[in-house]
């Protein structure tokens, strides 16, 4: 799964935040299915994960709807594969500006359906702007290149060059953490490389999703039906995923959820932004305060619910011991509270079966709880585990919640070797005043992103954003995800 930067450092006072509401009539009823809105039978309930209070009652797709999108979207595929530079582009600034101008309702939204705190939502909301124009911008950047073809004899005399086309129809498949954010960077990319995109958010999440895609459509710049939404549960999704007609499925999700996906999808081309276990290595030279700051910020960010979030801390045996003396006395700055406040750093997970897992990972995990390791009303306290081993599953695993884990090596040789022996590998940091300490992390960390002196948690948008080994396949980052979702075609040509 994709996140934000952490933002600001962590506030010191419980809080209590005003009341918000969702926006009403930002959209028309129904799913946006072909050039119109369809109805549907069934709706759902969107809950406010802070105190079980109904947000809003989304609408709610099936199987026999997902199979329209997808003839809709074969249907105007070479509508959008023909169309101008300028009409994508406008498509995209369009919806920039529009999300701009209701940026702080927008914000509002996404704490209500995610409950995560207003500081991260904030954070969503300006990052959804800049890939939303950033893909605009790399409209302008889809070129080939010509080929010397007489590199052999029989080319002498013709002409070569390639083109990047279209991939065809994508199904782009959201996560509840960042919905806004994470719809961004499948829809953009595809308009922008001229393909038509179905989006199918999550079901805890869909209507800031379902917002975007509205304001998309309203710009008028590109056909209504070249990009659509559907809601639903899995039989929506295997109905999306499984039609051999699609030409990528890009999904951000879990691990389990990503294999499966990539095993229906067959042969269809797949690209999946997966789970993690964020770590960060202290080295004994770094500024431990600046490392234990770092941690802080970056771990409980979206009350942990970041796949890049820190969750395994690795310090070398010298300060480990002061490092976790100065973690501990940050912790009281962490909020706990309700997350509408701008001074809530933590709230409660998404769903109490989230929180359930998280409470029984720390307790079967036989650790030294620093701090936390309890609930905090409906929240989990923030938690540092010390002494956590391999084979336990808040170690090994996603644990997606409040907690970082704190464990002594030896040196950084032994860090990094620790880093690597994961079935995950997304981003990792470390912290080190050594040049030489820098670049070998950079060589020797298996992720898809090296972060030095700062938290793993960082992305740029414009930035290739992906993992190796368990944490997925290709790239994302509008001008990497373009590239994705197109191919090459050659021109071979004898005058």
């Amino acid at each position: 799964m994709t996140e934000p930067e952490p933002g600001a450092e962590p506030a010191t006072a419980r809080a209590q935040g005003p009341q918000v509401a969702a926006p009403e009539g930002a959209w028309p009823s129904g799913l946006p299915v072909g050039a119109g809105w369809a109805d549907v039978a069934e709706t759902a309930d969107v809950v406010f994960p802070y105190d079980g209070s109904v947000v809003a009652a989304a609408p709610v797709g099936d199987a026999a709807l997902a199979a329209r999108a997808v003839e809709e979207a074969l249907a105007v595929a070479p509508a959008m594969a023909a169309s101008p530079s300028h009409a994508r582009r406008a498509a995209l600034m369009g919806a920039h500006d529009a999300l701009a101008a209701q940026r702080e309702r927008f914000e509002q939204l996404l704490v209500l359906e995610t409950g995560k705190p207003l500081v991260d939502c904030k954070v969503e909301v300006a990052r959804t702007l800049v890939t939303l124009a950033t893909a605009a911008e790399e409209v302008a950047r889809l070129h080939g290149e010509t080929v010397p073809l007489d590199l052999l004899p029989a080319g002498e005399g013709l002409v070569g060059f390639w083109t990047r086309r279209p991939i065809g129809v994508v199904v782009g498949i959201t996560g509840f953490n960042y919905p806004l954010l994470l719809a961004a960077h499948k829809i953009a990319p595809a308009l922008a490389a001229g393909c038509p995109v179905i989006v199918k958010p999550a079901p805890a999440t869909p209507l800031a999703t379902l917002w975007l895609v509205h304001l998309l459509r309203e710009t008028g710049a590109l056909p209504a039906a070249g990009v659509q939404l559907v809601t639903g549960g899995v039989d929506v999704g295997r109905t999306l995923v499984e039609d051999r007609r699609i030409g990528a499925v890009s999904f951000t999700g879990s691990a389990a959820a990503g294999h499966t996906i990539a095993r229906n999808a067959a042969p269809t081309k797949v690209l999946l932004e997966l789970g993690s276990n964020a770590a960060l290595v202290v080295a004994a030279d770094a500024d431990l305060d600046k490392a234990a700051d770092a941690v802080v910020r970056g771990g409980y960010y979206a009350s942990g619910q970041a796949c890049i979030s820190v969750q395994r801390v690795l310090v070398e045996e010298a300060v480990h011991e002061r490092f976790l003396e100065l973690l501990a006395e940050r912790m009281a700055g962490v909020v706990v509270g309700d997350p509408r406040s701008p001074d809530t750093r933590v709230a409660p997970l998404i769903d109490p079966a989230a929180t359930d897992r998280v409470l029984k990972w720390i307790g079967d995990s036989g650790a030294r709880v620093v701090t936390g390791g309890v609930r905090d009303g409906r929240a989990i306290a923030p938690t540092v585990l010390a002494d956590v081993q391999d084979g336990a599953d808040v170690w090994d695993e996603e644990i997606f919640g409040p907690v970082v884990c704190v464990r002594s090596v030896p040196d950084l040789d032994a860090a990094f070797t620790a880093v690597n022996r994961s079935r995950y590998g997304l981003h990792a940091s470390v912290f080190t005043r050594s040049l030489a300490g820098a670049f070998a992390a950079i060589e020797r960390i298996d992720a898809g992103g090296v972060v030095v002196n700062d938290v793993p948690g960082f992305r740029a948008d414009n930035m290739p954003y992906g993992g190796v080994k368990d944490s997925g396949t290709g790239r994302e980052g509008p001008r990497f995800a373009i590239e994705e979702l197109t191919v090459t075609r050659m021109a071979i040509i004898r005058p």
